[in-house]
C-alpha cells in the first residue's frame, strides 16, 4: 500500500513538472563596474518561454512580469513639519532590509495580468511588495497607501531606484521576450537577485531567476575594500590626511 501511494505521488510530481513551461533567461552583462565618470547604464533581459510535448494547444499567450531586487539594507523615512518657521523631523519609520533598487516589469498592466489575490501572493506590483516595517516596536508590512510607505516609494523613484512599468517587458515572438533594466548613476554597489514569473490566462505558470553584480573599481574600490578590510588603517590615515591638509593652509595662508 505504502510503494503504490509513493508511486502515485511520483507520477503526479513527474506529471506535473512535464506540464510546466520552461523559462530560458539571460541578461547581457552580468558584471556591471562602477566608474568615477559612471552616469548610468541599461542591462537588456531576453529569454524565451520553452514549451512541451504536454503544453494545451490553446496556450498561445503569455504574461511575464520581471522584479529586479538589489542589496538590501535598512532605511528610514522621516517626517517633517514646519514649526515656528522652521521645518523640523517629528516622527520616522524604519524599514528593515528593504531593496535598495526595485524594479517591476511586464507585459501590459499590472492588474490585467492576474486575480488581486494572486498579485498580493506573488507580489506583483509595487503596491504588492513586502516592505517591512518597524511599527511601535513590532515588525508588519503595513497598507499600500499608508503615508509612510507613499513616501518612501515616491522618495526612491524620484532616484531612479524604484519603478515599475506595464509596458517594459516586449514578446518579440509569442515566446521570445525582452525588456531593459535601467540603472541609475546612483545605482548601489552589490548582487542584484532577478526573478522572472510566467502567467497564462490569470493562472501563476512558475518562475525563474538569475542575477548580476554591479562593482566599483579604481581607486573609490581600493578606498572601499581598505575602509571594509582594514578599518583601523583607514581611520588612521584619514586622520593623518585631515591633519595635513589643516597643516597646509595654515601655511597658505598664513599672515606675515
Amino acid at each position: 500500500m505504502k510503494r503504490t501511494l509513493l508511486a502515485m505521488v511520483l507520477v503526479l510530481l513527474l506529471g506535473g513538472a512535464a506540464r510546466a513551461e520552461r523559462l530560458i533567461v539571460s541578461v547581457s552583462n552580468h558584471r556591471v563596474t562602477v566608474t568615477p565618470n559612471y552616469s548610468g547604464e541599461e542591462l537588456v533581459l531576453f529569454g524565451s518561454v520553452e514549451k512541451d510535448a504536454t503544453t494545451p494547444a490553446d496556450r498561445t499567450a503569455y504574461d511575464l512580469v520581471v522584479t529586479v531586487m538589489g542589496p538590501r539594507a535598512e532605511m528610514v523615512t522621516r517626517r517633517k513639519e514646519r514649526t515656528f518657521g522652521i521645518w523640523i523631523n517629528t516622527d520616522y519609520r524604519q524599514f528593515l532590509q528593504v531593496p535598495s533598487y526595485l524594479a517591476l516589469f511586464a507585459n501590459r498592466p499590472f492588474d490585467a495580468i492576474t486575480s488581486p489575490e494572486i498579485a498580493r501572493r506573488q507580489q506583483i506590483g509595487l503596491n504588492n511588495v513586502l516592505l517591512t516595517q518597524r511599527v511601535s516596536g513590532d515588525f508588519a508590512d503595513v497598507v499600500p497607501n499608508d503615508a509612510f510607505r507613499s513616501a518612501f516609494i515616491r522618495l526612491r523613484t524620484q532616484r531612479g531606484l524604484y519603478r515599475e512599468d506595464g509596458s517594459a517587458v516586449t514578446f518579440l515572438t509569442p515566446t521570445l521576450f525582452r525588456t531593459g533594466i535601467p540603472l541609475p548613476a546612483e545605482v548601489p554597489i552589490g548582487t542584484y537577485e532577478v526573478e522572472i514569473k510566467l502567467f497564462a490566462n490569470g493562472a501563476f505558470i512558475g518562475k525563474t531567476e538569475t542575477a548580476f553584480e554591479i562593482v566599483k573599481v579604481g581607486f573609490e574600490q581600493f578606498v572601499a575594500t581598505t575602509a571594509r578590510q582594514n578599518g583601523l588603517i583607514y581611520g588612521l590615515a584619514t586622520v593623518a590626511m585631515a591633519l595635513m591638509t589643516g597643516w597646509m593652509a595654515s601655511i597658505v595662508f598664513r599672515k606675515d
